[in-house]
């Protein structure tokens, strides 16, 4: 059994703009730093202590995760902490584009996306169970190098909802189900291929900062069967 500590990024100028960022690397803006110091300020006055720390890669991960690491770990090197299966899911060419803009430039691929179906991805990059396969791989590997301890994970929204719906039987199919704020606090038990939510979407730490911008697939997959 290995308690995990999961963690979406802070916030960045494009998930303002609703940007499919998947793999470009971009920084957090003031708000995502902001976000980042108040998590970490709430884990250390909690006595939270945990054994290890893991991070995506990318730089808005990494930005999240310093704050943690200097709180909590201060021993510890972000540099050798990071794990690239840990990374959003890979758009391929719409990487980095507003809705707008891949409805305009790639017309097809949107359609698609729309189905929410577990064997189909954007142009060039990862289906959603390639891409859940590699998010849970990392997980599972994280879990059996700390076993009976506590781990803290700074990842990517897709990510936890690969965790969502596999702690849920949910399936691949479909939209996003389960609420994930940046910079919230998720607790979550693996227990071998299971996986118990113990809270899921914790943002008491964030209150007074601007309402946060949501990309509501739920609603973009009614909208689009009108």
């Amino acid at each position: 059994m290995t308690e995990f500590i999961l963690i979406r990024h802070g916030e960045t100028d494009w998930n303002r703009e609703l940007r499919f960022q998947g793999q470009v690397d971009v920084p957090l803006n003031a708000t995502g730093h902001e976000q980042a110091r108040r998590l970490a300020q709430r884990l250390r006055s909690e006595g939270v202590a945990p054994d290890h720390l893991a991070s995506s890669d990318l730089e808005r991960t990494r930005q999240t995760a310093q704050p943690l690491l200097d709180a909590l770990l201060p021993g510890l090197r972000m540099d050798e902490l990071t794990d690239p299966g840990l990374r959003e899911q890979h758009f391929g060419v719409v990487d980095g584009m507003r809705v707008q803009d891949i409805k305009a430039r790639h017309p097809d691929a949107w359609a698609g996306w729309l189905r929410f179906q577990a064997d189909s991805g954007m142009p060039g990059g990862e289906t959603t169970r390639q891409f859940h396969a590699r998010a849970m791989a990392a997980l599972h590997r994280l879990a059996q190098q700390h076993v009976g301890r506590t781990v803290v994970v700074v990842t990517h929204g897709g990510v936890l909802d690969m965790v969502w719906r596999t702690a849920r039987g949910l399936g691949l199919d479909g939209p996003r189900q389960s609420d994930i704020p940046n910079a919230a606090l998720n607790r979550v038990r693996l227990r071998g291929d299971a996986i118990d939510i113990l809270h899921w979407a914790d943002t008491l730490h964030l209150d007074g900062l601007p309402a946060q911008p949501v990309y509501d697939q739920k609603r973009l997959a009614v909208a689009s069967a009108a």
